[in-house]
C-alpha cells in the first residue's frame, strides 16, 4: 500500500472516530470502558433485552430469563454501561406504571396486586416506580383521591439519581446485581400484564387546578367528628374480650353510620349540591375470600352502596356516595376482624370419620355470618330511616327524604351499569351444617341494637 493511500485511510479513520466521539458527547457517555456508541443506542439495547426478559418470564423460560438478567447486570458486556442500564430500567418501570394507570389501575391497586403475586420487596419496587412517576405531574392537576393513595404509601424518591437506582436498590435490599435486575424484571412483567379495569377517577394531569376535573362530592360535612366516633367505637368492639361490649359498640357504630348517611344526603340536597357517586376498590384476601366478599356485599347493600367482585384480581369495587363508602369500608374491616376471631375461637373440626372438616366449617361459618349480618344491618338501616322521617315530620321539606334516597340509589345503579355492563351474579356453596349454624349464632351475638347508650369517649 502506497504512502499516500495509507495517509488517506488514516485520515478517514481519524475523522470517523472524531464523528463518533462528538455524537457520543451529544448523546451522553456510556462509560470509559464501553465500546464507542451512543447512550441512546445502549438504551435501545436495554429496552429490547427487558422486552425479551418479560416475554421469557411470561412463558416461564427460566434459562432465557437468567441470560437476560445476567446481560443487564453486566452492563450488556461493559461495566461502564451500568448507569445507562440503571436509567433505562428505571424509566421502563415508570413508563409501565403510567401505562397501567391508563388501563384503570390506581397506586393502591398496583401495591395490592404486587402483594398478592409476589412479596414485600416487589411491593417496594412498585412504590418506588409510582412515586418516581408522580414527579412529572403538578400537584394541582392530580385528583385528591389519587394524591391520598400516594401519601398513604408513606415514601418519596430516596435514591440520588435514576442512573444509580439499581445500585442503590441492591444496597437497600442486600441483593446482588443479577438479583436486583431479576426483581425489577418481575415487577415489569407484573405491570405489563395488568389487564384493563374500570377507570374510577381522573388520571394524574387530568384533574384541573380549579377542581373541575374531579366529580362533585357530597357537599358539606354533617358532623366532622362523626366518622372518628365510628372508628373509636369499632376499635373498642374489636379489642374487647367481652361479647356483650362488642355487641354494644358495634350497634352504636352502625346507628351512627346510618344516621350520618341520611343527614349527609339531606344536607347535600338542601344545599343544592348535585353530588355524584364514586367507586372505591377494597382488597379481599384468601383464605375464604368468597364469603368475605359476601360480607362486604352485605355491608354495602345495607348502607345503600353496591359492590362488584373482581375475583381474579383480589378486590371488590364498592359504588356509592363518598360518605357511605367511607362507612362501608370501616364497618366491613371491623366485622371481618370480629368474624375471624369468632371463627378461630370455634377451633378445628372433624367429621364422623375423623377427617378434617375445618375448611368447610369455616367457609360455611363465614357465609352464614355474612348473610345474618346483612339481615341485621338492613333492619338497622330501615329503622334509622323511619326515625329520620319521624324527626323531620312537620318541618319544611319533610317529604324529601325518600325521594332524595331514591335518587341517590338510581345514580348508583346508573354508575354500576356504566362501569360493569355485564355483571354476573355468584353464590357461595354451604357444605358444612355446623359451620352454618355457628356462623349464624356468631352474627346474632354481634347484634346491632344496643339496649343502652354507649359513649365513644
Amino acid at each position: 500500500m502506497g504512502t499516500r493511500n495509507r495517509e488517506r485511510r488514516q485520515a478517514k479513520q481519524k475523522a470517523r472516530q472524531q464523528r463518533q466521539r462528538r455524537h457520543q458527547e451529544q448523546a451522553g457517555s456510556v462509560g470509559p470502558d464501553a465500546p464507542l456508541g451512543s447512550a441512546s443506542a445502549v438504551t435501545a439495547m436495554v429496552e429490547q433485552t427487558l422486552t425479551e426478559g418479560v416475554q421469557a418470564l411470561h412463558v416461564e423460560d427460566e434459562a432465557a430469563v437468567r441470560r437476560r438478567c445476567d446481560a443487564l447486570a453486566g452492563g450488556l458486556g461493559a461495566a461502564g454501561r451500568r448507569p445507562v442500564v440503571d436509567a433505562a430500567v428505571t424509566a421502563a418501570l415508570q413508563r409501565q406504571v403510567v401505562a397501567a394507570w391508563q388501563r384503570g389501575w390506581q397506586p393502591a391497586d398496583l401495591v395490592r396486586i404486587a402483594q398478592r403475586g409476589h412479596g414485600p420487596r416487589h411491593v417496594r419496587v412498585v412504590v418506588d416506580a409510582v412515586v418516581a412517576a408522580m414527579r412529572g405531574y403538578a400537584a394541582a392537576t392530580v385528583d385528591e383521591r389519587w394524591s391520598a393513595q400516594v401519601r398513604e404509601l408513606g415514601t418519596a424518591v430516596w435514591w440520588q439519581r435514576d442512573d444509580g437506582y439499581l445500585t442503590a436498590l441492591g444496597e437497600r435490599e442486600d441483593l446482588s446485581r443479577p438479583e436486583v435486575v431479576r426483581c425489577a424484571l418481575e415487577v415489569l412483567h407484573l405491570l405489563v400484564t395488568c389487564p384493563p379495569i374500570q377507570m374510577l377517577c381522573p388520571l394524574p394531569g387530568a384533574a384541573r387546578p380549579d377542581g373541575t376535573g374531579a366529580p362533585r362530592t357530597d357537599g358539606p360535612a354533617v358532623h366532622p367528628r362523626q366518622l372518628d366516633r365510628v372508628r373509636a367505637l369499632l376499635a373498642k368492639a374489636e379489642s374487647t374480650t367481652f361479647p356483650e361490649e362488642a355487641e354494644a359498640y358495634t350497634a352504636k357504630a352502625q346507628e351512627l353510620m346510618a344516621r350520618y348517611s341520611i343527614d349527609h344526603a339531606l344536607l347535600a340536597a338542601g344545599a343544592g349540591t348535585h353530588a355524584e357517586p364514586v367507586g372505591r376498590r377494597i382488597g379481599v384476601d384468601n383464605p375464604y375470600e368468597a364469603p368475605k366478599v359476601l360480607l362486604l356485599d352485605a355491608v354495602a347493600r345495607a348502607n345503600r352502596c353496591r359492590s362488584v367482585w373482581s375475583s381474579s384480581l383480589g378486590f371488590a369495587t364498592v359504588l356509592g356516595f363518598v360518605s357511605d363508602v367511607d362507612g362501608v369500608e370501616l364497618l366491613f374491616t371491623s366485622l371481618l376482624v370480629q368474624a375471624t376471631a369468632a371463627m378461630m375461637r370455634a377451633g378445628s373440626h372433624r367429621d364422623a370419620l375423623g377427617r378434617s372438616s375445618t375448611r368447610s366449617f369455616r367457609q360455611s361459618f363465614l357465609t352464614a355470618y355474612a348473610q345474618r349480618i346483612g339481615e341485621r344491618l338492613t333492619e338497622a338501616t330501615r329503622q334509622a330511616t323511619e326515625e329520620a322521617s319521624r324527626d323531620a315530620a312537620g318541618q319544611p321539606g319533610a317529604g324529601r327524604l325518600l325521594p332524595v334516597l331514591a335518587s341517590r340509589e338510581a345514580r348508583i345503579g346508573a354508575l354500576a351499569g356504566e362501569l360493569f355492563p355485564e355483571l354476573v351474579g355468584r353464590q357461595v356453596a354451604v357444605t358444612n351444617r355446623d359451620g352454618w349454624a355457628s356462623g349464624r349464632a356468631a352474627a346474632d351475638r354481634a347484634h346491632l341494637h344496643a339496649s343502652q347508650p354507649v359513649s365513644a369517649g
